[in-house]
């Protein structure tokens, strides 16, 4: 049974590596090197990180980036979630997305945001499962690897939060 639960410091070691099975599929970021625990604290916002537990391990993690520093900005921010690759396909992405949105919206975000690669077909399905839509296409926007990647902008925008 998988559990969602608050990140705490305890699972930075299982977080990082779960984001490095993330690096290795070449779907998932533009980074190629595993950040520190330090590096990554600092990139994502306090509140909205969460993990799966499946029999008291973490099986993945969802978090929150900002956009932007600009306080008109304040309630969209970016997504990110990862699960261990032995975990993926089994339900586990779609919990978490389903706790982050209620935990953003209780945290004053109303627009969730990602830029997906377009092969990566899991997380653009689970993102449109969830409300989210495709704002957007970046060609050739940045390079992995040696070679030019294309992504898909998606959003979620909130029905709770921000709609006066």
């Amino acid at each position: 049974m998988i559990q969602i639960t608050s990140m705490l410091a305890e699972h930075a070691e299982a977080v990082l590596d779960i984001y490095g099975e993330g690096l290795l599929t070449r779907q998932a970021t533009f980074n190629t090197q595993v950040p520190s625990w330090d590096e990554w604290n600092k990139g994502h916002h306090t509140f909205s990180r969460l993990v799966a537990l499946e029999a008291g391990k973490v099986v993945g993690w969802a978090a929150l980036s900002p956009v932007s520093s600009r306080h008109c900005y304040r309630g969209v921010a970016e997504l990110s979630i990862y699960i261990r690759a032995a975990s993926r396909g089994k339900g586990v992405g779609n919990k978490l997305l389903q706790h982050l949105i209620s935990d953003s919206e209780a945290n004053g975000i109303w627009t969730l945001y990602s830029a997906t690669f377009p092969e990566n077909k899991a997380s653009m399905n689970l993102q449109k499962k969830h409300g989210f839509r495709e704002i957007g296409y970046r060609e050739k926007i940045a390079m992995l690897h040696g070679l030019w990647r294309d992504t898909v902008l998606l959003e979620r925008r909130s029905c709770a939060v921000g709609v006066s």
